[in-house]
């Protein structure tokens, strides 16, 4: 067993010699890149590194969108023993600045001229990064940093490769399972976010268990779209992949995703609920036999299995794919779990359940019903916050800060976030994701988001299904237009009252949402009212629109 992710990717590519690891498209078309090739150019980059000065631990950050030079260049940056740090693409400047200055980071990689603008805004903030190295060609406004492209780092790493070759070796050999191999920054809903220290072992481990109790088949070819940056992809679509040598084809992005399914006709998918949800929700409307060809039809004749995590699954989505013949399998994990703790298997599901946990991991409910975790896959750390580190960490079991139960068989449900649940004026307990999740089943309700903290009663905030509440509008011969002016529309509001009373009888009448409010616009990832995986912030949203749900409450 390879004892860091260096070992790992090294013996893969050597096995797997001029077979297919990654496709990429470019100029319209999909080509393909070997393993051989795939360690070739890590190599290239390490090298190129090492001859910038770079050292066993040092940070080197990464603010990119997903591309196939991600990946390689997170191998080259664990082959030189430094530390990645990504960042998630669509970050701010001073979010960037906060992420670069206290990781230390000494270089960064970005993408593109416009990620590149946000460091340079940022710059004299950043006293200790020296360089920075672009995939595509930019231009420079500062003599302040080094500047230097992909392509010129990979040549400056080829032409030294010979001579830095023992040094690479030397530096992955030296590194243990305990060592440091990324530092990810969590979505902080308020201050500044947690650096999460992982080791080579956390992901290590996590890989291979998670992959052990996956549908796993020689020429299994995943798609994949979720953002590296973040901890799910990170391990899944590249350690996971890169552990049992499974293709990975790149989605272009989630706009063009069903077009690349087509195209590229994988045999496993992940992915968040949130693509589940609109997916179906796009075919639900239809007859029984015609829903369930269309809904194999966008995944195409290859699909073997479908896999959902960041956020939860409502179950009567992953009850339809499963009857339409696509297994839909939910798990369940956190950034400072590396990430999976549990997962459903074909073998071994619950509907409504996250799965049981991968092997070596434990889990306990704990008396005020938060999930705690310990095992191989939980992190080292905080970086440079020993408080909340302690504080997370105690006798060796995380605590999640989600609500959860497990059943007789092992089975893992997560009710809420801990941190989310909220108590009227009258006493009464209230866990908004699932009303959240009830009020989501009408089909004219895309986002969701519950507020009665310390309330009367709870309303909510609803972002309509724009294209299915279109169909209603012309349907009951509305003079309407779905602009912002909307949601004031006598019609609209009746039409979703009446809706949403109809939901709430299946709660009881403290849970009920009273009243509520229309946007007229999704939550989007550029205002911080989803994450990275789309999961909504709900605490940033409800602060944004706090002053008009008190006036639900006059």
């Amino acid at each position: 067993m390879p004892s860091n992710l260096c070992q790992l990717h090294r013996s893969t590519c050597e096995r797997m010699g001029q077979q297919v690891a990654l496709r990429h498209k470019r100029h319209g078309m999909y080509h393909d890149i070997s393993w051989s090739d795939y360690r070739r150019q890590s190599d290239w980059v390490a090298a190129g590194l090492i001859g910038l000065g770079l050292n066993h631990g040092d940070r080197i950050a990464m603010l990119s969108e997903n591309r196939y030079e991600w990946l390689i260049t997170d191998h080259g940056i664990l082959s030189c023993g430094c530390v990645h740090v990504p960042l998630h693409a669509p970050l701010a400047p001073k979010q960037v600045e906060f992420q670069v200055g206290h990781s230390e980071a000494r270089a960064i990689f970005v993408s593109s001229q416009a990620q590149a603008d946000k460091i340079f805004k940022v710059l004299d903030n950043l006293p200790l990064l020296e360089f920075l190295i672009s995939f595509e060609a930019i231009d420079s406004p500062s003599d302040k940093i080094q500047c230097l492209t992909w392509e010129g780092l990979k040549h400056r790493g080829r032409q030294s490769l010979e001579t830095a070759a023992p040094e690479i070796s030397h530096r992955e050999d030296s590194l243990t399972g305990d060592d440091l191999s990324s530092i990810i920054y969590t979505s902080g809903t308020t201050g500044n976010p947690k650096g999460v220290m992982l080791t080579h072992n956390n992901l290590l481990t996590n890989a291979m268990e998670t992959g052990r109790i996956a549908y796993l088949e020689p020429d299994d070819c995943l798609l994949s779209w979720l953002p590296y940056s973040h901890i799910y992809a990170r391990c899944v679509d590249h350690y996971l992949t890169t552990t049992y040598a499974i293709v990975v084809a790149l989605a272009e992005s989630i706009d063009t995703l069903v077009t690349n399914l087509a195209e590229i006709q994988p045999t496993w998918l992940t992915s968040v609920p949130r693509f589940y949800e609109k997916t179906w929700a796009s075919v639900e409307t239809l007859g029984d036999e015609d829903r369930d060809e269309t809904l194999r039809k966008i995944f195409g004749p290859n699909i073997r299995q479908l896999t959902a995590g960041g956020a939860p699954l409502p179950p009567t989505v992953c009850k339809a794919f499963f009857n339409a013949g696509l297994p839909l399998l939910e798990g369940y994990g956190l950034t400072e779990t590396a990430p999976v703790i549990s997962f459903n298997s074909i073998e071994n599901y619950k509907i409504g359940s996250v799965g049981q946990t991968i092997r070596d991991v434990e889990a306990k409910i704990a008396d005020d019903g938060e999930i705690l975790t310990r095992g191989p896959h939980v992190m080292a750390g905080y970086w440079k916050n020993e408080d909340a580190t302690n504080k997370a960490i105690v006798d060796g079991w995380f605590h999640t800060g989600d609500i959860g139960s497990l059943d007789d068989d092992g089975y893992l449900t997560i009710t809420d976030r801990k941190k989310d649940l909220f108590v009227t004026s009258a006493g009464k307990n209230v866990a908004p994701a699932i009303l959240e999740h009830l009020l989501k089943s009408e089909v004219c309700i895309d986002q969701a988001v519950v507020y009665g903290d310390g309330r009367q009663f709870i309303s909510a905030l609803i972002v309509p299904n724009f294209v299915e509440l279109q169909k209603v509008v012309d349907a009951s011969g509305w003079s309407l237009s779905l602009n912002e002016e909307f949601v004031q529309d006598e019609d609209v509001n009746n039409y979703f009252d009446e809706r949403i009373r109809e939901l709430m009888k299946s709660v009881s009448q403290p849970e009920r949402v009273k009243r509520f409010l229309i946007l007229s616009r999704l939550f989007q990832v550029e205002d911080d009212e989803l994450t990275a995986t789309l999961k909504v912030r709900r605490s940033h949203i409800i602060g944004k629109y706090e002053a008009s749900l008190a006036k639900l409450y006059e």
